[in-house]
């Protein structure tokens, strides 16, 4: 059994806001509640708090495609290749893998679908909440989580797309609907006026029976990483209203949560991707899966809450009492496994085939190598339901280790403590906390966990030339070296294409992003 954000009718509310559209009559059941009529009281507001956090979930959009954000962001980079049973079947994450993304890949449409979900979920709460009878505590709090959810939205789909269209309120009818892109600085500053303005709402903590639940915390640790991707691909610094978001800035909350938080890094690095590490002392922002309820519909799998990218990077292995029935997409590159060779890490981040019991299919672009921090392993297997839906891992988006490493990186003056902190915990020694040294240990520290491609991209087309373009062969590769030889494609700056069904629908309003 696992610990979720709330108790609720989650299938209910998620069918009432997707259907808050009148229709061409404008007829208004009498007896159902809809949209117009529902929102009033404070039970009311949260289960509409609740349709927002359920976004974060989301890893597949019916109809469309799976894209896990781990799983993708990591094919992306060079800790990972695309996989899967073979070309046939990991075909969309091959063209991402090489950087040759058409413009009709449906795991980008997906990606850009999901998040304006969570955007218009988001603006839809924030619409209601002032005419909601309820407390002016409950009030501040809420509306501090709806923006920390706006703001992660917009994060994740402008990292990915860089000019979109963004959207602080709902859109009230078809005069709305071709909605222009936006400058990035625009998408940015508004991220940033969101997270300032969430902070002061948040709590410093959350009781247990609502581990999941935003804090100020999570709130000031992803304006530095909004901040440090910012600077680094753009330049300068963003406005938050009449706030300035600047290092300094930056680096006074990140030495805030350092010190005053609770936060800690565990004694065991393997804790963190392990069920009795959830919601624990170093995880400060996370989102949770499991097997409640459990969940059988291959049809509507984002019904569900089972972790789709431990299902996609788990081993092809039946008949094991430790790995089952996992896919074998986004196997682990040699390249990484040569970085993490002497690291006391490699053992909680890859797993070699020779680990394996059971009987192992090799899939396509086999390296030997799989994710060990997201995978199909029996901790995580589900208590009913599909077995593939079911998988229980929580999302570690922002780990107390990271946070060290960014306020290094930032120069805090602790640098130093703080990278030696983050290396002795896995019994290195100390190195002096340069800029390269911090990036490697981000690296070797954080490594298939979604964060590697966005470290590469922020710090220069050159740099993503040189770390993403690679073809290093290790001795368990199966297949002709062509399948395992990638070169980034500069042109497209390290983006997405803007799916071009968004495109036609804005009758060419929407403008496609450079390299496609």
């Amino acid at each position: 059994m696992k610990r979720y954000l709330f108790n609720t009718a989650k299938a209910f509310i998620v069918v009432l806001l997707l259907t808050g559209c009148d229709d061409f009559l404008d007829l208004h059941p009498l007896d159902q509640e809809v949209s117009s009529n529902f929102y009033q009281t404070e039970d009311h507001a949260m289960q509409a708090l609740v349709a927002v956090y359920d976004v974060l979930t989301y890893q597949s959009t019916p109809g469309v495609a799976w894209a896990p954000f781990i799983t993708v962001s990591d094919i992306l980079s060079d800790d990972a290749y695309a996989g899967g049973s073979d070309a046939n079947d990991g075909m969309q994450q091959q063209e991402m893998n090489t950087f040759n993304i058409p413009t009709t890949n449906t795991i980008v449409h997906s990606i850009w679908i999901k998040n304006y979900i969570g955007i218009y979920r988001a603006n839809l709460f924030l619409e209601i909440i002032d005419d909601i009878q309820a407390t002016s505590s409950f009030k501040a709090r809420t509306i501090a989580e709806a923006r920390f959810l706006r703001a992660y939205f917009n994060f994740e789909q402008v990292r990915f797309f860089e000019n979109i269209p963004l959207l602080t309120s709902t859109i009230k009818g078809p005069s709305e609907y071709e909605q222009e892109q936006n400058t990035p600085k625009e998408v940015y500053d508004q991220i940033a006026l969101d997270l300032v303005e969430a902070i002061p709402g948040l709590p410093g903590s959350v009781p247990s029976a609502e581990a999941g639940r935003i804090t100020k915390w999570a709130a000031q640790a992803l304006l530095a990483r909004v901040y440090l991707f910012y600077n680094g691909v753009y330049g300068g610094d963003l406005n938050a209203g009449a706030t300035t978001v600047n290092q300094a800035l930056v680096m006074g909350y990140l030495e805030d949560l350092i010190e005053n938080s609770g936060h800690d890094l565990f004694p065991d690095y393997g804790h963190n991707f392990s069920l009795v590490g959830e919601f624990g002392i170093e995880s400060v922002f996370e989102i949770s899966y499991g097997d409640t309820p459990p969940w059988w519909d291959w049809g509507y799998v984002r019904g569900g809450n089972g972790n789709l990218s431990a299902q996609m990077q788990g081993p092809r292995v039946t008949g094991s009492q430790k790995w089952n029935r996992g896919w074998s997409f986004a196997p682990v590159s040699h390249k990484l496994a040569l970085d993490l060779a002497d690291d006391p890490r490699f053992a909680y981040t890859i797993l070699t085939e020779e680990e394996l019991d059971g009987n192992l299919v090799k899939g396509y672009q086999h390296t030997g190598y799989f994710s060990k921090k997201y995978s199909s392993d029996a901790e995580h297997w589900g208590s009913g339901g599909q077995f593939e839906l079911n998988r229980t891992c929580n999302h570690r988006v922002i780990r107390f280790s990271d946070v060290l490493l960014m306020a290094a990186e930032l120069g805090s003056p602790n640098a130093q403590q703080y990278l030696d902190r983050v290396r002795a915990r896995v019994g290195l020694t100390s190195v002096p906390a340069t800029p390269e040294n911090i990036f490697r240990e981000r690296r070797l520290e954080l490594s298939l966990e979604g964060i590697r491609y966005y470290d590469v991209i922020r710090r220069g087309l050159t740099y993503a030339a040189q770390e993403l373009t690679h073809s290093v062969r290790g001795p368990n590769y199966m297949g002709d070296q062509e399948i395992f030889s990638v070169t980034f494609n500069p042109a497209i700056k390290g983006f997405l294409p803007v799916p071009q069904t968004e495109i036609d629908l804005s009758a060419g309003v929407l403008v496609q992003n450079d390299g496609y």
